[in-house]
C-alpha cells in the first residue's frame, strides 16, 4: 500500500508574528506587587523584628507632631533623624520607602510651585518636608512590619474590628487572586499561537474567571468562618514584653516632642 503523498510532504508551519507586550507587562507588574507582599512576611516582632505596636504608636505620633508643626528647623531635625534611621536599613527598603516619598514630595512641589514664585516659599518647603516625611515614616513602618502584625497592632489600639477585618480580608485577596492571575496570564501566552485578533475576548475571559474565583473564595471563607464560630471579633493573644531595643523609636519620638517645644512648633 502506497504512502499518501501529504505524509511525505514538509511542514513548515511559521506563524505570524504578534504583540504580547500587554501580557508580560501585566505579568511583570503582579510579580511585583506579590514579591512586595512576600517580603512583608518576615520582618515583624514574632522572627526578631521590632514591635509593631511600638512602631505603630511612634509612627502616628511623629507623623502628628510634622503635621502640626510650623517650624523649619524642627522640619529639618525630624527629616535628619529619619534619613539616619533610614541609613542603617536593608538596600530593598530603602528603595521602597524613597519609591514612595520621592514621587510624592515632587507632585506637591509641582502643586505649590505657583506659591513660591508670589513669595512663599518658606511656606512651599515645609510643605514637601512634611510630606516627604510623613509618607516616608508611613512607608517605612510598612517596610519592617509584617502585615499580620500591624493588623495585630491595630486590634491593640482599639480599631474597630471591621476595619481590621476588610483590611486583613482585602490583603489575603490579593494574593491569592494575584496567582490566579498569573496562572491565567502564562496559560494565555502559552496558548497564543500565531496572531491573536481577539485579544479582548481573551482578556474578558480571564478578568471573568478571577471574578468568578474571587467569588468562590468568598463563599468558602463565609462557610469557614460560620463553621469556627467567628463574630466578628479579633481575639489577640497574649503580646510579648517589648524589649529594649523596641524602646528606641520612643526615644526618637521624645527628642523629636522637645524640639517641636523649644522651637515653639
Amino acid at each position: 500500500m502506497a504512502i499518501p503523498y501529504w505524509l511525505l510532504r514538509d511542514e513548515a508551519y511559521t506563524p505570524r508574528p504578534d504583540r504580547d507586550a500587554f501580557i508580560h507587562r501585566t505579568t511583570r507588574s503582579l510579580l511585583r506587587a506579590l514579591g512586595a507582599l512576600r517580603r512583608r512576611t518576615g520582618g515583624g516582632s514574632a522572627r526578631g523584628g521590632p514591635d509593631a505596636r511600638i512602631g505603630l504608636a511612634s509612627t502616628f505620633l511623629v507623623v502628628l507632631l510634622v503635621s502640626l508643626s510650623r517650624s523649619t528647623l524642627f522640619l529639618a531635625t525630624a527629616g535628619t533623624l529619619f534619613l539616619v534611621i533610614l541609613c542603617f536599613q536593608r538596600a530593598e527598603t530603602i528603595r521602597d520607602v524613597l519609591s514612595a516619598s520621592l514621587p510624592a514630595g515632587l507632585f506637591i512641589l509641582a502643586v505649590a510651585l505657583p506659591s513660591a514664585f508670589w513669595g512663599n516659599t518658606a511656606g512651599v518647603v515645609r510643605l514637601v518636608l512634611k510630606v516627604l516625611i510623613c509618607v516616608g515614616r508611613v512607608r517605612f513602618f510598612s517596610a519592617v512590619t509584617e502585615w499580620r502584625q500591624i493588623t495585630r497592632s491595630l486590634a491593640v489600639c482599639r480599631v474597630p474590628d471591621l476595619f481590621i477585618l476588610v483590611l486583613d480580608t482585602t490583603l489575603r485577596s490579593i494574593a491569592l487572586l494575584g496567582e490566579v492571575s498569573l496562572a491565567l496570564l502564562d496559560a494565555l501566552r502559552l496558548r497564543s499561537v500565531g496572531s491573536n485578533r481577539e485579544k479582548t475576548a481573551a482578556l474578558s475571559g480571564i478578568a471573568g474567571t478571577v471574578f468568578l474565583k474571587a467569588r468562590e473564595l468568598t463563599e468558602d471563607m463565609q462557610a469557614a468562618m460560620e463553621c469556627r464560630g467567628f463574630t466578628g471579633s479579633y481575639r489577640m493573644a497574649r503580646e510579648p514584653r517589648p524589649r529594649v531595643r523596641d524602646c528606641l523609636p520612643l526615644l526618637v519620638v521624645a527628642l523629636l516632642a522637645g524640639v517641636f517645644v523649644v522651637t515653639g512648633g
